[in-house]
């Protein structure tokens, strides 16, 4: 073990420094790992937008956004990312792997949120708090932390992880070797899978 600067965050303190104060200040790169997506609402002052809006925006000032998540996303989640072509199209890059249940938000590969918030309204949203979940997790920019959560997402978002997987059988879209390189899943071949 070795010491590490780090900020502890707790519940409605998680919405205001991992969405506000950096996911929507990011300038190069957005990586999110979730267990669940569901459609989160941001408090704007004068009312609430979806965070696909903000990805939206994040895709127009050309920052990578990438999000691995272990189910589907919500119904509300992908009928108002369906509404926004550009990110269909790759803007926002998905990919599922059903044993996924780390959470973690990496911006700009120099900082690092790890804890128990999904990416959803009760996790890291703007609920208040008698409606959002108890959650508790740490950000850094810690380099080595940094690194070592960029090389798990990056195992499991390139298939390194799916060729010795135990639960490839019942995976949607395993990534392994077999599988044409960097194809990202797309919501639309999502609701195809499922059906």
């Amino acid at each position: 073990m070795r010491p590490i600067e780090a900020e502890l965050l707790a519940n409605a303190e998680l919405y205001r420094e991992v969405v506000l104060r950096r996911l929507a200040r990011a300038r190069e790169s957005v990586w999110i790992a979730t267990a669940n997506v569901k459609e989160m609402l941001i408090d704007t002052g004068s009312g609430f937008r979806s965070v696909v809006e903000l990805f939206d925006e994040l895709r127009q000032r050309r920052v990578e956004l990438r999000l691995l998540h272990a189910e589907l996303p919500s119904r509300p989640f992908r009928a108002a990312f369906d509404r926004k072509s550009a990110l269909v199209r790759g803007g926002l890059e998905l990919k599922i792997c059903p044993r996924v249940h780390f959470k973690a938000v990496l911006v700009d590969g120099a900082w690092v949120y790890l804890g128990s918030a999904n990416l959803t309204g009760a996790g890291l949203g703007a609920k208040g708090d008698g409606r959002r979940n108890f959650e508790l997790g740490f950000c850094t920019e810690d380099f080595e932390t940094i690194d070592r959560v960029t090389a798990l997402f990056q195992s499991v978002w390139t298939g390194a992880e799916c060729g010795a997987c135990k639960l490839r059988d019942v995976c949607p879209d395993p990534l392994g070797p077999a599988r044409a390189p960097e194809r990202p899943l797309r919501l639309g071949r999502a609701r195809r899978l499922r059906a």
